[in-house]
C-alpha cells in the first residue's frame, strides 16, 4: 500500500492504493511508525493516482497533525485536482504549521529538502 525512502533528512512516503475507510487506521499506523522511527527534518507524503480518495486525504490530515506535534514540516503532493481542493480546504483551518500542497511529487521533495538544507 506504501513505501518509502529517507533522503538528505526527508522522508519520502509514497501510497499507492486506496486504503479505503478500513485501511485508514492501518496506513496511518504504518506512516507514524516511518516518521517516528527516522524522525526527519521533513516529511513529503506522495498520494499515487489510485490512492487521490477521500480516505487517504483523511489519513494526510491525521499524518499533518501529527507532524505539526513533532514540529515537522510536512508537503503532500498529488495529480488530483480533487484531492488537492479538499486538502486546501482542510488546511484553512489548521493551527500551527501550515500543509504544504503541490500537483508534482518531484517539486515536493525538491522544496523540503532545500528548506532542510537551509535550515
Amino acid at each position: 500500500m506504501m513505501s518509502h525512502v529517507l533522503e538528505q533528512d526527508v522522508l519520502v512516503i509514497t501510497v499507492h492504493a486506496d486504503p479505503g475507510i478500513g485501511g485508514r487506521a492501518t496506513l496511518l499506523a504504518g506512516i507514524g511508525d516511518l516518521i517516528e522511527g527516522h524522525m526527519p527534518a521533513s516529511v513529503v507524503v506522495v498520494l499515487d493516482e489510485a490512492a487521490a480518495t477521500e480516505a487517504a486525504v483523511g489519513v494526510v490530515l491525521r499524518t499533518h497533525r501529527l507532524c505539526s506535534r513533532l514540529g515537522l514540516v510536512m508537503s503532500v503532493a498529488t495529480h488530483s485536482a480533487p484531492a488537492r481542493r479538499l486538502l486546501d480546504e482542510a488546511n484553512a483551518d489548521t493551527n500551527g504549521i501550515r500543509l504544504i500542497i503541490h500537483a508534482r511529487a518531484d517539486i515536493a521533495i525538491a522544496t523540503a529538502t532545500a528548506l532542510t538544507t537551509a535550515a
